[in-house]
């Protein structure tokens, strides 16, 4: 039996998206006659009822009620072995049960409320209490659904977000250069993308058999569209589509990529890039900066050299004068080019750490075959569990 009972104003249902329905569990059809009698002038309240004990979970799992009234006095079946039965059905674990009782007895009462009863009332209840529990359990349980099943759309949106996110960094590495093992200049790299998708992007090539390029560039925000812009400009560097600009010159090449992402026609973006490019004829490096962290170069013993990037970003729609760096390397040499994603990073004790502080950490372990790997852990060291809030780029170079 089931059949939705009227009211003289739909709007009074607590949420009109989950209507109120009862189920009551009661062997006696006329304590079911007489409750159905009660809400029969409200509209928004569907009534369904189960004279079967046995059958009672079984109805409950189809019919979906807000709240359960249930007898404890039943043939078959003991009422309060059923309201265990509810509680560990997991359909209707969280269900609001009002227990129904001929008589007031607080030691079973008592039990009643200890195996997960919500409320009792000693039937027959008068009609405006009844209504008054019934939407009162509802209600809550109503909000309880809707925060659930909000819960449960946000956790799929995140989840299809992040797979996105996932196809889009996976398209990102698959853009990147492989590390060069032979000839005179050998690079490895490591990219570790943040939850949210930075702009990082890197690469190197040769220009000639006498010039290398390579540069490392990190477009502001996150997200698919910063990873987009971020893959537009490595295919425009790779492809040296830049007009009127000798690739051979980091001056000419920034200030050709100012011009070509003027930020009014890209959202708002910007970005910040180190571009190198080494002789090895002559081992001279020479480079230019947009607003990105300086490299850090290595000969021999000496000390690291910072070659600073001192250049605003990349962005603005203008020439903007560029200058570039000359710098004769010794042998042997390593340079390092990485993002802010390589030491911006926020620790477990609050603090951040810093680019001197990485550079340091770097010269210590740079001896070692896996000095890349050594400070990724490190950085995770630091971080703690978790994603990185921004993504981790590292090229390293040794000449």
């Amino acid at each position: 039996m089931a059949a939705p009972l009227n009211t003289s104003k739909a709007s009074d249902s607590p949420v009109a998206s989950i209507p109120v329905t009862v189920l009551l569990v009661d062997d006696q059809p006329l304590v079911a006659e007489s409750i159905r009698r009660m809400l029969a002038d409200e509209r928004d309240i569907v009534f369904h009822y189960c004279s079967d004990p046995t059958e009672a979970l079984r109805r409950a799992n189809e019919t979906g009620p807000t709240v359960i009234l249930q007898d404890l006095v039943m043939p078959e079946v003991d009422g309060l072995t059923l309201v265990k039965f509810f509680r560990a059905n997991p359909r209707t674990r969280d269900v609001p049960l009002i227990v129904l009782s001929t008589k007031e007895d607080p030691a079973v009462k008592a039990e009643a409320f200890a195996l997960g009863a919500n409320d009792y009332v000693v039937k027959l209840p008068d009609k405006l209490e009844l209504i008054a529990r019934i939407r009162y359990h509802s209600r809550g349980y109503i909000a309880l659904r809707e925060r659930n099943e909000a819960y449960h759309r946000l956790d799929e949106s995140r989840r299809q977000l992040a797979d996105e996110i996932e196809q889009a960094a996976n398209y990102v590495r698959s853009l990147l250069p492989q590390p060069l093992t032979e000839g005179p200049v050998r690079t490895d790299w490591r990219f570790v993308p943040s939850l949210s998708l930075g702009g990082d992007s890197f690469g190197y090539h040769w220009l000639d058999d006498d010039q290398f390029c390579l540069y490392l560039l990190d477009v502001s925000g996150h997200g698919v569209g910063a990873s987009l812009m971020s893959v537009s400009a490595m295919n425009v560097i790779g492809s040296q589509s830049l007009p009127n600009v000798d690739f051979r010159d980091p001056a000419q090449v920034l200030d050709g990529l100012c011009l070509a992402f003027d930020m009014d026609k890209h959202d708002g973006k910007y970005f910040t890039i180190w571009y190198g490019v080494y002789r090895p004829s002559t081992r001279t490096l020479i480079h230019a900066g947009a607003g990105h962290p300086p490299a850090a170069l290595f000969m021999g013993s000496a000390a690291p050299i910072l070659l600073e990037s001192t250049g605003p970003s990349v962005g603005f729609g203008m020439d903007m004068g560029f200058e570039n760096v000359s710098t004769q390397l010794s042998e042997p040499a390593s340079l390092l080019i990485f993002s802010d994603g390589a030491f911006e990073i926020q620790c477990l004790d609050g603090s951040t750490w810093t680019l001197p502080e990485m550079i340091e950490f770097v010269a210590e372990h740079r001896a070692t075959s896996n000095s890349l790997d050594e400070l990724l852990a490190h950085i995770g060291a630091l971080h703690g569990p978790g994603v990185l809030d921004d993504d981790c780029s590292i090229v390293q170079c040794d000449f």
